[in-house]
């Protein structure tokens, strides 16, 4: 199997799609904004002519009413995977979900169902409360943490209010993952930073356009909570505070761009540090040359 990683705007889905074309693969996503079917433009999902062109698997297969997480995606990608080997295809791994990734190829935690009345109330609290909560109840966890990540320090307090047992105890003995199963062929792009935020920066342009903006009307008018996935996607806040009058079309434009490389900032710290350092780093510009370069190696390593 194939694994094409790195942060957004790095070049992922065109080496990907060169790939699937040169050896018949199927292109199976982990990006975790691009499950939706709501949000094509707004998470530069493939267009249809690529998707044309080679398999494109689990892509906007999920509505984003109902939040996809990483333990669900792990469960229709190893069943992707599996079905790709049995026609014996190459699958290809492409996305920037660094929790994605590590969840399907090392495991996840099982930690039993979290009671509704301890989720109910977790989830009532102001991120404020719950992380002096968490510094109570689960100190290590809390030092692990930004105060600010509200998702991670309600999972982690739900967790150890539910179960009596920390996430991190819960986390030693994972199940499910399939690293130990497949033949892994990966590779991390990692191109020069000034070349990817101008790839952002254009990336954002491109979403905020008619079609753009009509989706994330739509997405709106759903009436979800904020909180899901979905709604949290890069784009979404900017171009939605842009409908609603509370952003001028630069405001938006400017406010997106930041948020767009902001993120590929993350990503692009967590694929440098995490992934295991024989994993290959690309750091060439996945454009012309770079990008046969890259097939190349790919090819190289698979034959």
């Amino acid at each position: 199997m194939a694994l094409i990683a790195g942060p957004t705007a790095s070049g992922k889905s065109a080496l990907a799609l060169a790939l699937a074309e040169r050896s018949g693969g199927v292109v199976v996503n982990a990006d975790s904004a691009q499950v939706y079917r709501d949000l094509r433009i707004v998470t530069a999902r493939p267009e249809a002519e690529e998707e044309r062109r080679a398999p494109h698997l689990l892509y906007g297969y999920r509505d984003g009413a109902e939040p996809c997480s990483a333990a669900d995606w792990a469960a229709d990608a190893r069943e992707a995977i599996g079905q790709a080997h049995v026609e014996g295809r190459l699958p290809i791994l492409v996305g920037g979900t660094g929790l994605y990734l590590r969840t399907l190829l090392d495991g996840i935690a099982p930690v039993p169902p979290i009671e509704a009345q301890v989720r109910a109330e977790v989830r009532a609290f102001d991120v404020a409360d719950a992380y002096r909560a968490l510094e109570r109840e689960d100190s290590e966890a809390a030092a692990r943490l930004r105060p600010s990540d509200t998702s991670r320090v309600a999972r982690a307090l739900e967790v150890i209010r539910s179960t009596g047992r920390s996430l991190a105890e819960w986390q030693k003995d994972k199940v499910g993952g399939i690293g130990g199963e497949i033949h892994l062929v990966p590779l991390v792009l990692l191109p020069p930073r000034d070349w990817l935020y101008g790839r952002c920066d254009g990336r954002f342009d491109r979403m905020f356009g008619q079609a753009g903006i009509a989706e994330v009307r739509a997405l709106l008018g759903q009436g979800l909570d904020p909180a899901f996935p979905v709604m949290r996607a890069i784009g979404v806040r900017e171009i939605g505070a842009f409908i609603r009058g509370e952003l001028g079309r630069e405001e938006a434009l400017a406010a997106g761009r930041t948020a767009t490389r902001q993120y590929a900032k993350r990503q692009y710290t967590w694929f440098s540090r995490q992934p295991p350092p024989e994993w290959p780093r690309f750091t060439v510009p996945l454009d012309g040359r770079g990008l046969d370069n890259a097939l190349a190696g790919l090819d190289a390593r698979l034959s």
